[in-house]
This record gives C-alpha cells, structure tokens and sequence, in this order.
C-alpha cells in the first residue's frame, strides 16, 4: 500500500512518525513522509521517501503574547501549511496517515481524491471527562468541566483553520464547507484515530467514541548499527552517572540564563549532567559537565541517574521508557498536561513551570529524584508496560 504520513510543528511533532513509517516500510509498505524541508534528513534517515509542506517548523512554538496573538499566529502557520498541502499529495497515493496538526486539511484532500485516511495522533484532543484538553495542563474541571472545556478547545482549533480550510477546498473545487462540520462529519461516521502515547501515562478514556484508541508510544527511528558519540561514552565511562538537561526546540535566546541555572543546580546537587544544547543553546564545559548536540534519547536516557526536561510528549515517553526519574519543567501548550501525568504515576517530581525555575528549585528536585527511589520504581513500572505496547503492530492492524 502506498501510504503518505502527513506532519507538521517541531521536531518533537514529527520525529516519532519516522519509527512509525519505518516499521510500516518494514512490514512491506511503500511510504511517504510529508513535513517541513528542516526535517527532510529524518526521513531519509529512516528509508522514507520525503515530500516538502511548505511551512516553518517552529512558527507556533516559538511565539509568545496575548493568546489572541496566539491564535493569529497558529492561524497564519495553518494557512501556510493548507497552501502547499494539496500538492503533497501523489494522485497514486492510497491511504493518509494524518497527524492531529494536519488532519483538519488532511480530510479536505482525502475528500477530494477519494483516499481513506486514519488519523494518527500525538495528543488526546478528543472530548473527555477523564482530564481537561491538554492544552489546558493537568488540573481536572470535573467530568462536566472536563467535557465542556474539550468541546471549547475543539471550536478554537476550528476557528485556527477556517481561513486555510476555505482557500484549500477553493483550490480543490469543492463546495463550501466549514471546519467544524468537517470534523462532526468524522466523528458521526467513527472514523479512526490511533494515539501513538503509551496507557502508562493516558489510559483511553471509557467516554470516547468508538474508533478512538490509544496504541502505544512510536518513537524515533535510530538505526541499530547507531552509537552515541565518542565524547559521549568516555563521559559516561569515568564517573557516576550524570543528569540530563534539555529544553528541546524550546526557550529559544535563553541559553546563558538556563545554562547558568543547570550548572549552579548540579553542583548544589552534586551530581555530573549532559546539557543537551537544543534551540536555547545551553552550553557549559568542565570535568563535571558535557554540552551535547542531538543526540537519541533511547540511547542517552537508560544511561542517566535522571532527566531533566520541557514535558513534551516525546521526551516524557523516552525518559519514562528508559525507567529514569524525570524532572519537568514544562513551557508551554501540552507540555504542562505530560508533565501532570508523569507527576500523577510517581515517575516525576512535581512540575517546576519553566517562568519560575531557579537554581534552587532545581536543585531541590534533583536531591529528590535521585536519592529518593519511589521515583525510580515508578518509572520502572512504567517502563515495563510500555514495552507490551506495540504502536506500530495496531497500526498494521488497522490497515486491515
């Protein structure tokens, strides 16, 4: 089957799908993968033919203000997404796997070409009285708090793609249609949407609609002949094992302030740290302390006494994978929610929101994950679920 995985935002958006779409290669598919031109080196990496969408990989993430700006600048990012997405798509392709950024255009194209598709989703956005939307954290409203919030966050993501919905349905010479009618549309007839996080963290909610399902964690491809660097090893060969931290694709400007912060904590803390450079560019050198570029967190994580990172979903599943206390300091949109939930199962310290972090804060839970072993056996726990779950093996299923 030819199928094209479609997906956009951060690297942290769009690098679990290379895992899903090599095992689906392995398992005899031909696939695709449509993003941002930045991450192009990603699919070749993982044998995946590659397709550009024409949009910047960081113009949500990076924004800040009021949340009517916000919302003008998801709007514009979507816009930007919805004019090249048509494109994207080969006449010859067969099935759309769709993330929850690109499905509201995704379903426009499939309609117009007549192609199946399955969403394949990195967050719960669904409705739920189980928690509130995850762009909302992790405090619960209630069950009918909980509902009436995820119904609100949904006609917000509406109102996000009503401009690019209206100019992408122009260009395929289709009627008029609304976002919000589009995704009713999906949910009366039950279509699919399989979500790629473990049951560990988000057990599947018992008010979903059927063809909603959670699946397991599908996470980056690393080839099996990679290796973590040389300067990597010999840090890791000649003392106790060090922290990591790393802010990912976030807190862009601020490497000297949170470089600052990571050092004075892990020496309060007395422990040896990796700093993972990322977008803030943190930076520190000396016997105690290793700067690094990218490197795979599956094979870095099991190697850490803890990690210290922004609560995406991708590194809150590696660090819970790798059976190793995390500490979150989450930024923004979902990651207050993943932080919640790794505090909620004992695999994490309580959450430090990334405006207040100190020296002193850090420290403090850097004493407390390390020496204090429930964390530890949490995760652990965690871990060995996780490792039942197949998400690749529920997506083969799906495809009948």
């Amino acid at each position: 089957m030819r199928i094209l995985i479609a997906a956009a935002g951060s690297r942290g958006d769009v690098a679990p799908y290379t895992g899903l779409g090599a095992g689906l290669r392995q398992a005899g598919h031909d696939v695709t993968l449509a993003t941002t031109d930045a991450f192009a080196p990603l699919a070749g990496e993982a044998g995946l033919e590659f397709r550009g969408l024409p949009t910047r990989p960081q113009t949500v993430q990076g924004a800040v203000g009021s949340s009517r700006e916000l919302m003008r600048t998801a709007a514009a990012f979507v816009t930007e997404l919805g004019q090249g997405f048509a494109d994207a798509v080969d006449p010859g392709t067969e099935l759309l796997l769709l993330s929850a950024t690109t499905a509201p255009l995704g379903w426009h194209v499939a309609e117009a070409l007549g192609i199946p598709t399955i969403g394949a989703y990195l967050q719960p956005t669904a409705p739920t009285g189980d928690f509130p939307p995850n762009v909302m954290g992790s405090r619960s409203l209630g069950r009918l708090g909980n509902r009436a919030a995820g119904r609100f966050a949904l006609r917000m993501a509406d109102r996000v793609y009503t401009e690019a919905v209206t100019e992408l349905r122009r260009r395929l010479d289709l009627p008029p249609l609304a976002p919000a009618e589009m995704r009713r549309r999906q949910e009366r007839a039950n279509r699919p949407v399989l979500h790629g996080f473990s049951t560990a963290l988000v057990p599947r909610p018992t008010d979903w609609r059927a063809g909603l399902d959670v699946v397991g964690t599908w996470w980056p491809y690393v080839a099996p002949d990679r290796r973590l660097p040389g300067e990597v090893e010999d840090f890791l060969a000649v003392g106790a094992r060090p922290v990591f931290i790393g802010f990912g694709s976030m807190a862009a400007g601020q490497g000297e302030r949170l470089s600052g912060i990571a050092v004075e904590a892990l020496r309060q803390a007395g422990r040896r740290g990796i700093l993972q450079a990322g977008s803030a560019g943190l930076a520190a050198g000396g016997d105690d302390v290793l700067t690094v570029g990218e490197v795979p967190h599956a094979l870095l994580f099991p190697r850490t006494a803890a990690v210290v990172h922004h609560a995406g979903a991708g590194t809150s599943a590696a660090a819970l994978r790798a059976g190793v206390p995390a500490i979150p300091v989450p930024v923004t949109a979902d990651q207050p929610f993943w932080a919640g939930r790794l505090a909620s199962i004992g695999a994490a310290t309580a959450p430090i929101p990334f405006a207040s972090l100190t020296a002193e804060k850090l420290t403090d839970a850097l004493v407390q994950a390390v020496r204090r072993q429930a964390y530890a056996r949490a995760a652990s726990v965690a871990a060995r679920h996780m490792a039942t779950e197949d998400g690749v093996g529920a997506v083969l299923k799906a495809l009948g």
